[in-house]
């Protein structure tokens, strides 16, 4: 499991270098098993997810490092792991399972774009021998998502709908009246944050562009809203 102590390494100068934050800067930084990481490891991870920069002050100087990452991690939905599954008993009571996922603070999970839960795969499924979606139709179809974004947003410094602001939220993100209607009616029952709605939008956004559609659809936001999922557990 990756240890992720701090953004800083340690050195004998007092000089701060860039710890693994900023050295996974325009790449991937992969944390498996999130709850077991220190709960003051993750919550500095909030700013630099959402400023895009790490600023690290010492006694005599004062450093800022480039720190604009796709964070992925992985976690089990209980301590034993088996919470939902069909054919093992999960021995964990809800206390337990609470203690654990109340690891994960609200506010960083508010900065993730996408919970999806990933059920074992059955045997059929695995033996299947039928033809789904080749990957190089799956590329093909992202590269002209990405070609629509880099024209969206030309002579800009953002580069794809994660950086948008909140101006360019209400410019390009405004659903049509059915999903406005579902986006209201998920916002009030599961009491999402202001992080959480804007996140669907540009999920939402980024799923209409895969389709080539020009407005986001009810269709777009219900999916984008199906990829938060611990939002609703929490809601």
């Amino acid at each position: 499991m990756p240890v992720v102590a701090s953004n800083v390494k340690s050195h004998s100068s007092n000089t701060p270098k860039p710890g693994e934050v900023s050295l996974s800067h325009n790449g991937v930084l992969f944390l498996d098993e999130l709850p077991e990481f220190k709960k003051h490891v993750l919550e500095v991870l909030r700013q630099p997810m959402e400023d895009g920069r790490v600023t690290i002050s010492r006694a005599l100087s004062s450093v800022t490092y480039p720190s604009r990452i796709m964070l992925v991690a992985a976690m089990n939905p209980c301590p034993c792991g088996y919470q939902g599954d069909p054919v093992h008993l999960c021995s964990c009571t809800p206390l337990m399972i609470q203690r654990y996922r109340s690891r994960i603070s609200g506010p960083l999970l508010d900065r993730i774009d996408i919970h999806i839960e990933v059920p074992a795969v059955k045997f059929r499924d695995l033996a299947d021998r039928g033809e789904g979606e080749t990957s190089e139709a799956i590329a093909a179809r992202v590269a002209r998502s990405r070609e629509v974004q880099k024209e969206r947003f030309r002579g800009t410094r953002v580069h794809c709908n994660a950086q948008m602001s909140a101006r360019m939220i209400r410019k390009f993100c405004e659903p049509d009246a059915a999903g406005n209607r579902m986006l209201e009616m998920v916002t009030d029952r599961l009491g999402l944050s202001a992080r959480s709605y804007t996140r669907i939008l540009k999920v939402a956004r980024t799923i209409a562009d895969l389709e080539l559609a020009e407005q986001i659809r009810e269709t777009h936001i219900s999916e984008a809203i199906q990829y938060r999922s611990l939002d609703r557990k929490t809601g």
